[in-house]
């Protein structure tokens, strides 16, 4: 905790801090467009039909209510329920009438969308290794991971 939050005072970030927060804002947008633009060229699927294929890949039975999708990729329903349209048509998913509650609708992940994931994983996998992991050091990759741990806690504690 730093000092300001520890006296309860609000402040404004150093000239220092807003370089730093500016250069990881700017570094994570340049990170994700490199690989959300080779995972497009490389196997047509955005990061957008990525995140949904892998919610599905790793839900139980490949299905999930898409409430609970929109909840674990962090997406509005709203903008969920327009992207599934797009990838409906593409074959990549399905959606079916929930068997215990007739107001909703489980996505299913599709035979195509199983196959595009498989098609998909191998060269995004190794475009992390060579993008993210590669540039940083097995101490630095830790760090990584100590500073988003830290950064998730304090998004989940109460005000």
């Amino acid at each position: 905790m730093n000092a300001s939050a520890a006296t309860g005072r609000r402040r404004s970030p150093t000239a220092d801090e807003l370089a730093i927060w500016r250069d990881f804002v700017e570094t994570t947008a340049q990170l994700r467009s490199v690989i959300e633009g080779r995972m497009q060229s490389d196997s047509a699927l955005s990061a957008g039909d990525y995140a949904v294929l892998l919610a599905l890949t790793e839900a139980s039975a490949h299905r999930m209510r898409s409430s609970e999708l929109a909840a674990h990729i962090d997406w509005e329903r709203s903008r969920l329920s327009h992207h599934l349209g797009r990838m409906e048509k593409r074959g990549l998913i399905t959606r079916e009438d929930c068997a215990t509650d007739n107001r909703g609708a489980e996505i299913v992940l599709a035979p195509e969308g199983a196959a595009a994931f498989r098609r998909a994983s191998p060269s995004h996998l190794h475009d992390i290794q060579q993008l993210f992991v590669d540039a940083l050091t097995p101490d630095q990759l830790e760090a990584v991971s100590e500073i988003t741990h830290a950064i998730r806690v304090h998004l989940s504690a109460p005000e």
